[in-house]
């Protein structure tokens, strides 16, 4: 009999049954074949930008080093983390349904008969032990409901391994994004700083010039106006520069200031050159916020395959095999008694019918669903890598243009000053080249940060910083 059993369990393990989950197809890109072609767009090349990790893109040894920082302490990331083990926890769980659920059980009880309820008039004691092996309510998975199921719970575990994935490349941007700006508001504040000392200097001169009748009351408001102009820009900056430094904090999840103020600028910080396209094709299906709406529209495709498998009835096996004896040297003797049991039962739905078919209803609702959110995902990232494309082909430009405009802005004050001091212009004409150098300056500076922030984004929505 044990051989019996034996046989049953391994009987179905190995039957088969069918699958009602659709054929998935491989949706088609709801999108061109080439990036947007103009004199804003830089040519694509055929290569890969996913396959460049983000230790070989970015080749500042102090951002390396933060950037490792964030990826070992944020709390975010963490919690990313800690998905993929929850996901993954459940779908063993499903997986494990696959397989019957063996239990063994042992018992023994002592009981004592009286005299007066004896059969033979003469109290006794007895005693039973038993053992035994039992077959926990299995599914037969004829029609699949089961692996549907599993393979439901497996692509969510595979759509959060996505999500971690995307998770880390972003925080990797939002991070670089983050110190860049902490290196321009350093600069901004330098800047506002010089421009309030040399502004201060000429305060100091316009006012002994006037006590001594060489110029107007006037000269001398419009001198401190420039003054406390400066002083306002520098209370700005000092403020932008500790809040910049906050989010780095926040994003490492402790103290930078080890890394922080190095003699690294936003001038001399350096990225790798000539950063590949690729084809949209090829970039797009290799971000993994695409491969995470793929994976669920899988597992949605698969929930199909659960519920058309519920209005199908279902088929359990229960039973077990034991011995039992009255002693237990004897209970694993050839002299044991043999226990057994074998339970199957079949549940048909008929009343529920309704019910089922709704549930089916929604399954492929749901799917059609996430078809649609797929699609949407690959229009957004395409429109974000043309985008990127579009600024990288036009921030070297505006980039040149603005130093040109510096270069011009500090030509006009060093004339304007000196045309001043030969009394040939007044000193209003000195404020206003000074406030035109001022500007272009910080907007050289804006304009660096908006150069590397492209390069950073761009990076980040062709898929790099995987490894």
């Amino acid at each position: 009999m044990l051989n019996k059993l034996f046989s049953l369990i391994m009987l179905v393990l190995f039957m088969g049954g069918c699958s009602l989950i659709p054929q998935y197809p491989q949706p088609q890109l709801p999108v061109a074949e080439n990036w947007p072609a103009g004199d804003s767009n830089l040519e694509s090349q055929a290569e890969n930008a996913a396959e460049i990790a983000w230790q070989d893109y970015f080749q500042s040894p102090i951002l390396r080093q933060l950037i490792s920082r964030v990826l070992d302490n944020n709390r975010d990331l963490k919690i990313a983390a800690l998905n993929i083990e929850q996901a993954q926890a459940a779908y063993r769980i499903r997986h494990s349904e696959l397989m019957p659920t063996l239990t063994a059980n042992g018992s023994g009880s002592r009981a004592a008969v009286p005299d007066d309820i004896s059969s033979s008039g003469k109290g006794y004691t007895y005693t039973t032990l038993s053992a035994n092996v039992a077959l926990a309510a299995y599914e037969l998975d004829f029609f699949g409901r089961v692996r549907s199921l599993n393979q439901q719970a497996l692509e969510n575990y595979l759509a959060t391994e996505e999500a971690h994935l995307s998770a880390r490349i972003s925080l990797i941007a939002e991070t670089v994004n983050a110190y860049l700006g902490y290196l321009s508001d350093q600069k901004l504040l330098k800047l506002a700083q010089e421009t309030h000392n040399t502004q201060k200097q000429t305060y100091e001169v316009i006012q002994r010039q006037f006590q001594v009748g060489l110029v107007t009351q006037l000269n001398v408001a419009q001198a401190a106006t420039a003054v406390e102009n400066a002083k306002v820009a520098t209370a700005q900056y000092r403020r932008q520069l500790a809040q910049t430094k906050n989010a780095l904090v926040y994003l490492a999840g402790a103290s930078v200031d080890d890394l922080l103020n190095r003699g690294e600028t936003i001038d001399s910080i350096r990225f790798m050159a000539n950063l590949p396209a690729g084809l949209p094709a090829e970039v797009l299906l290799a971000r993994p916020d695409i491969r995470l709406a793929e994976h669920q529209l899988r597992a949605a495709n698969a929930d199909i395959g659960a519920a058309r498998a519920a209005l199908y009835p279902t088929i359990r096996l229960t039973g077990s095999f034991g011995l039992a004896s009255d002693s237990l040297d004897g209970l694993f003797n050839s002299g044991a008694r043999y226990a057994w049991n074998f339970t199957p039962s079949l549940t048909m739905p008929i009343f529920n019918r309704g019910k089922l078919k709704a549930s089916l209803a929604v399954a492929e609702v749901n799917e059609k669903i996430a078809a649609a959110q797929y699609e949407k995902a690959i229009q957004i990232a395409f429109r974000e890598v043309a985008d990127q494309l579009a600024a990288r082909g036009t921030y070297q430009a505006q980039l040149d243009a603005q130093n040109a405009l510096v270069g011009a802005a500090s030509q006009a004050f060093e004339l304007s000053h000196a045309r001043y001091k030969n009394g040939i212009d007044d000193f209003l004409s000195v404020l206003d080249s000074q406030r035109s150098l001022f500007s272009a300056k910080q907007g050289a500076v804006s304009v660096k940060q908006a150069y590397l922030t492209n390069l950073v984004n761009l990076y980040k929505v062709l898929g790099g910083g995987q490894i």
